[in-house]
């Protein structure tokens, strides 16, 4: 006689932190530095360094929108 009370499905076992969980982090870093050297080199009056720059932003909040709806529980 089956007992039909008891969880037949063993939970998941914990995962450890992967690429992932080290990615966002070091995408949130990159895009603070890179925001705070753009408004430095905007302030400075280096066009092309700003520019530089505000593409690196950009890439790096991109990357981290992408992240987000890649590894968001459903």
């Amino acid at each position: 006689m089956t007992d039909r009370y008891s969880i037949s499905d063993a939970p998941a076992p914990a995962t450890t932190p992967s690429s992932t969980g080290r990615l966002r982090p070091l995408l949130w870093l990159v895009l603070i530095v890179s925001l705070a050297a753009n408004a430095t080199a905007s302030a400075l009056g280096a066009t092309l360094l700003s520019v530089a720059f505000g593409v690196v932003t950009l890439g790096s909040g991109a990357a981290l929108a992408v992240n987000h709806y890649r590894h968001r529980d459903s």
